[in-house]
């Protein structure tokens, strides 16, 4: 590859989940390395708690400069970061310890992003609840990016699912304060945001159907004002800027729509409206994506997984796809020069 192939750095997760389990199975994986150059950041005995999990041994290269660190196929570099030791995990069990090992190593890594050390990074799963018991200031990771990286008018995160991505203009709020923060100006930086994530992954010319609010997509008003006053109007100003933004569709149908009419996109309103369908049509294949930051980042969009912890039967398809995608991103704007202190909008 040329020289804009990527350095990607790959985080452990949650050690008490299936977090090292996965990264061991991941990292087996030959079609990684021929799209970045792949450094493992974390515990290095957490790590060979996974291998044991799953039952493999590759070797990885040790490094102590993550910059310098250069993976060989079938071999990444590994950057030993110390944070829990293998005796205090407690497999399958929430623990403050796992939770902050997890924000110390994230805090860590995004620092090495901010130096330009990497130009992306995946992680398997975090535990929230670890997270906040160990110390995590943030309600979420994406709150710590959006400060971190000094983007603070990100809307949310982006979920894939194979071809098709989706966001919405709600997401970890109760269903009673929705409707008040569906206005025309949030859809709308909705939809541009979204339209420039698919643009930064490559997709030239991306459709988006947009989602109702309310049943039936309003019924001319009788069920809500939003998808008028808020919903189209935000889609008519996308429209002007030359963004393929349609709907609002009843988001009961959406979904046929998008898979009979060849959406690249879909906009919902909350988060349930569009999480329950692509959960339903691939659970272990969906991703995450963390869009409009200076450096890729993304993670499977299924949980550390409790309840199949240390029991050696892990899928690692979704995080394998996270790095790909993510891989592909970083490369995109690796080659662009797009510098971390240069101010951006929704579309890129």
């Amino acid at each position: 590859m040329t020289e804009t192939k990527p350095t990607m750095g790959i985080l452990l997760g949650d050690s008490s989940g299936i977090g090292p389990e996965i990264v061991a199975r991941l990292i087996s994986r030959p079609e990684i390395y021929e799209q970045a150059n792949v450094v493992i950041v974390g515990d290095h005995r957490i790590f060979r708690m996974g291998q044991e999990v799953a039952g493999l041994s590759r070797p990885v290269t040790l490094t102590d400069r993550i910059e310098s660190a250069r993976s060989e196929p079938g071999r990444p570099a590994f950057y030993d970061y110390p944070t829990i030791s293998d005796r205090e995990v407690t497999v399958g069990k929430v623990n403050p310890r796992s939770g902050k090992a997890v924000f110390q190593t994230l805090a860590f890594i995004v620092e090495a992003a901010l130096a330009g050390k990497v130009d992306g990074f995946v992680f398997a799963p975090f535990n929230k609840e670890a997270m906040t018991l160990g110390g995590l200031p943030h309600h979420s990771e994406l709150d710590f990016f959006k400060a971190k990286f000094n983007r603070p008018n990100i809307p949310g995160e982006v979920n894939v699912l194979d071809d098709l991505w989706a966001t919405r203009v709600t997401s970890h709020i109760g269903i009673g304060q929705v409707s008040a923060l569906i206005t025309r100006d949030n859809v709308y930086n909705t939809i541009r945001f979204l339209d420039g994530v698919l643009r930064t992954f490559g997709i030239e010319n991306p459709r988006l159907a947009v989602s109702a609010l309310n049943p039936h997509a309003g019924e001319g008003g009788m069920f809500g004002p939003e998808e008028k006053e808020a919903i189209a109007p935000a889609i008519e100003m996308a429209r002007a800027e030359g963004i393929s933004a349609e709907g609002p569709f009843p988001a009961d149908t959406i979904f046929l729509r998008i898979k009979k009419e060849r959406f690249t996109a879909v906009v919902s309103m909350y988060h349930d409206q569009g999480q329950i369908a692509t959960k339903l049509l691939g659970f272990d294949r969906g991703i995450t994506v963390h869009g409009g930051l200076p450096v890729a980042i993304a993670t499977p969009c299924h949980g550390s997984a409790f309840d199949i912890a240390g029991q050696g039967k892990a899928n690692p398809e979704s995080i394998t796809r996270a790095f790909l995608v993510a891989s592909r991103m970083a490369a995109r704007l690796k080659a662009r020069g797009l510098a971390l202190d240069r101010p951006r909008g929704g579309r890129s």
